[in-house]
């Protein structure tokens, strides 16, 4: 497992607080996805071979939000 921490952009309620996690729970291998609408962050725990640092990414700009 592997852990990554990534800034999210354009967060701004917890409604946008759901749309990143449920992003980011839909890349397979992810087993885990805190994201905090106060540190502007995703701390993601994913399995590494199934999923990449720019497979989070992509699915939170994919959900509409910027990463940093």
């Amino acid at each position: 497992m592997a852990v990554a921490t990534i800034e999210v952009q354009g967060m701004t309620c917890q409604g946008c607080v759901k749309s990143v996690t449920k992003a980011l729970q839909a890349v397979d291998g992810v087993t885990s996805a805190d994201v905090s609408l106060e540190k502007n962050q995703a701390t993601v725990t994913y399995e590494e071979g199934k999923a990449t640092v720019s497979d989070l990414k992509l699915a939170i700009e994919d959900a509409g939000y910027d990463v940093a």
